[in-house]
């Protein structure tokens, strides 16, 4: 059985948000990314050239496809075709059933690249950080190029899209962390071992009425200080620091 070109349209359909909201799948390309997200989530589509699908007999979907590299050429959203791609059922995520109690969460408040939200989930994976909450308006985590850009990372981090203030006001009697300007120097400020990091957008930083809700901000200084430098950091370098120094003084 080939690669239909029906079944090409509906892969090519997943690009977009209202396709994957009406389906309830997404789309993974890539034999690191399929394999891992193989052991979390439900798949109803594998399609792969004949050898890797003849080399791992143990891989299960709903539906298993041989493909050739043009008919992957065809389907895929990278610029050079993959040896697999596959969809999967995006997993049931409900904030309300997480116990939030001595954990260290992301906050995202608007974040809207692919590429700098695929990078954040990777930061989260590496420092051991198991969930980030989004704002409504930061950029869908099913994205392909946001599932691409999180490299696996996507099976360990779970991401729950709500309203950011209402979800705030709920933890204030967390600590909630923020990185601003007129900070408190984020080397030498104490720092807790759980709570939530806000991390704003790419372009306006952290909204105004999620900003009334942080209780700590903190402030990444540039070296040596009074140097003239960038305007600001890169939302997911400025994550990268901040999730390493909270992870640093736990050691």
């Amino acid at each position: 059985m080939s690669l239909s070109k029906n079944k090409i349209k509906y892969i090519r359909s997943l690009n977009e948000k209202k396709f994957r909201n009406e389906h309830n799948t997404f789309v993974a390309e890539g034999t690191k990314l399929v394999f891992d997200l193989l052991g979390t989530c439900r798949c109803q589509l594998i399609t792969a050239l004949p050898y890797l699908l003849s080399s791992h007999p143990e891989l299960k979907a709903e539906e298993i496809i041989t493909a050739n590299e043009n008919e992957l050429k065809k389907a895929t959203f990278l610029k050079t075709a993959p040896q697999i791609m596959a969809v999967f059922y995006r997993p049931s995520q409900e904030i309300e059933k997480i116990d939030l109690n001595n954990r260290l969460c992301l906050v995202l408040d608007g974040i809207q690249d692919p590429g700098n939200m695929g990078a954040i989930v990777r930061i989260a994976d590496w420092f051991g950080i198991e969930h980030i909450i989004c704002s409504y308006d930061t950029v869908d985590i099913f994205n392909p190029k946001t599932v691409q850009a999180t490299m696996g990372a996507i099976a360990r981090v779970t991401v729950f899209y709500t309203d950011l203030v209402e979800f705030l006001q709920q933890q204030s009697h967390f600590p909630i962390y923020g990185t601003f300007l007129e900070g408190d120097n984020i080397y030498s400020a104490p720092l807790s071992d759980n709570g939530f990091i806000v991390m704003g957008s790419e372009g306006r930083g952290i909204g105004s009425e999620t900003e009334k809700l942080i209780n700590k901000k903190l402030f990444i200084p540039n070296f040596p200080e009074g140097r003239a430098t960038s305007e600001s950091l890169n939302v997911a370098a400025a994550t990268a620091i901040t999730c390493a120094e909270f992870r640093r003084r736990e050691r």
